[in-house]
């Protein structure tokens, strides 16, 4: 099985771990990600305004390549799967976006909203099954009390991201089982970080992670985990507790036996 894989700047960058941790983790379950040959930068944030073409056009190209290989689209970022999967509902629902972006674009066939977005979570609950990567698993995280923190980006809006219960959500819970570790169930999980005012608010931003991770470390959480690079970066950097907060796919990759092998390369 092969999907048309978005890796998104950070998991490129300041992040290739994360990413490396994925691609090593796909092997062992059965499937492959293959990278877009020319993707651009979605922007990290959608753009909101109907009439702002310009700023959706490096979702559409990565949209349209992944149509054209006919193949579903998979991202490990929250950010990056935000945004393309809004600029994707954009291209099939809204005329007037969807006319102006291929005038622009000028594709040999219109794109218009074919290709199926997936992040790395939905792959392994939908397409996987989590039965399946509980078989995979070699070394469980027995013992290892988790919480999952959500952020904003995965769940809202939930009609268009249709991701799980934006109020209430499992995914990554049923993740925390598949791996042999057990959730934490606390308040503050579905809440934003203030990662995009990190930089402007500090004192704001350090106090929203400071909720989240005094919650967490209420309710018996050992650790934290998420889905969002920036959410990792602000848990991490703007707290004063020593909760520590890992990405999904490192604990993917630990419990599947291959991390060791991703730290080596």
């Amino acid at each position: 099985m092969k999907y048309s894989y978005y890796p998104g700047c950070t998991l490129k960058n300041k992040a290739e771990d994360l990413d490396a941790y994925a691609r090593a983790s796909a092997k062992v379950l059965g499937f492959e990600l293959e990278e877009l040959e020319e993707w651009q930068c979605c922007g990290g944030v959608y753009p909101l305004g109907n009439d702002e073409i310009a700023t959706k056009l490096a979702s559409v190209r990565a949209l349209h390549a992944a149509r054209e290989k006919g193949q579903e689209l998979v991202t490990l970022c929250s950010a990056c799967h935000h945004v393309l999967k809004r600029v994707n509902d954009d291209m099939k629902n809204v005329e007037d976006i969807r006319t102006r972006a291929n005038n622009y674009l000028d594709l040999s066939t219109p794109y218009e909203g074919e290709t199926t977005v997936l992040h790395f979570l939905e792959v392994l609950r939908d397409r996987i099954g989590f039965d399946k990567v509980k078989e995979k698993v070699v070394n469980p995280l027995t013992g290892k009390k988790i919480g999952a923190y959500y952020g904003c980006l995965l769940l809202r809006p939930g009609k268009i991201l249709s991701f799980d219960n934006p109020e209430n959500p499992k995914i990554m819970e049923d993740f925390i089982r598949a791996i042999g570790a057990e959730p934490v169930i606390y308040p503050y999980r579905n809440e934003c970080c203030g990662g995009y005012i990190s930089l402007k608010e500090k004192e704001m931003s350090k106090n929203m992670c400071q909720k989240i991770e005094e919650s967490a470390e209420g309710f018996g959480a050992d650790m934290l985990i998420t889905a969002c690079p920036l959410c990792m970066y602000n848990l991490n950097k703007n707290t004063s507790t020593d909760l520590p907060v890992y990405y999904f796919t490192e604990l993917l990759a630990e419990a599947l036996g291959v991390k060791d092998e991703v730290k080596k390369a």
